[in-house]
């Protein structure tokens, strides 16, 4: 068999890429040019530049996405609990028209410096929209999720955000909605996220600047999940016959 063609690291034209992640404020290699090492801390680089979101650092909505579904696995294997809380800012549309579109970029910033300092390093905070963010919790116990949700709503709501022009400082909210992905049961990033929203839903139906979580996370468990489960149970008994 021949080998396979290799391209020539010399015949690339990276100038495009490098651009971009100098604008982006990323380090580039310390290593000789054209080296592999170099080559992959490149590739590196702009791996974790397409996985971020360009205003405020975190998690983009693709990272979460992809975030998501290995969590959705991973609970389905284990006997560990995760939370799902969804977010937005309370009348972020009347900071834009008030204050213009540059406060809503400070206010979105100052937002989610505050989720960050709320949660673990383990935690995977991420911007998903306009206003909207998104929190994974791994190994996240059903007894403490609303006390994690209320920590993050508290700290957004004690922030002074310094906006110009003149300087003026605003004050925001946020409202919270969160669902677990219980442990065992076979679920889905789209459900998950649909039980995610109706509780954010009831938040702000209910007066935003709050936290709403599911009550009770065995029972709330969708037909659909349900189905999912038996369907993999009955494939797993299917393989175990002789």
């Amino acid at each position: 068999m021949p080998a396979p063609h290799l391209i020539d690291a010399q015949v690339l034209v990276l100038d495009q890429a490098l651009q971009l992640l100098q604008q982006a404020g990323a380090l580039l290699p310390d290593e000789a040019p054209m080296t592999a090492a170099w080559l992959q801390a490149v590739l590196d680089a702009l791996c974790d530049l397409s996985s971020r979101d360009a205003l405020t650092g975190l998690a983009n909505r693709r990272s979460f996405e992809m975030a998501l579904a290995r969590e959705v696995d991973r609970v389905a294997r284990s006997d560990e609990a995760a939370l799902l809380l969804m977010l937005d800012i309370d009348h972020f549309k009347a900071i834009n028209d008030t204050h213009g579109h540059g406060a809503g970029d400070q206010v979105i910033c100052a937002v989610a410096r505050a989720i960050e300092q709320s949660v673990r390093p383990m935690d995977l905070v991420a911007r998903v929209g306009g206003e909207e963010f998104a929190i994974i919790l791994p190994n996240c116990a059903p007894h403490v999720g609303l006390a994690v949700a209320e920590r993050v709503r508290e700290r957004v709501s004690k922030l002074d955000i310094e906006v110009s022009p003149g300087h003026r400082m605003l004050g925001v909210t946020i409202s919270l909605g969160g669902a677990f992905a219980p442990q065992w049961v076979r679920s889905s990033p789209l459900l998950w996220m649909e039980r995610a929203d109706r509780q954010l839903y009831r938040a702000k139906a209910e007066g935003r600047n709050r936290a709403c979580l599911e009550p009770q996370v065995d029972s709330l468990v969708s037909a659909e999940e349900r189905g999912m489960l038996f369907a993999s149970l009955n494939l797993d008994t299917q393989q175990d016959l002789p």
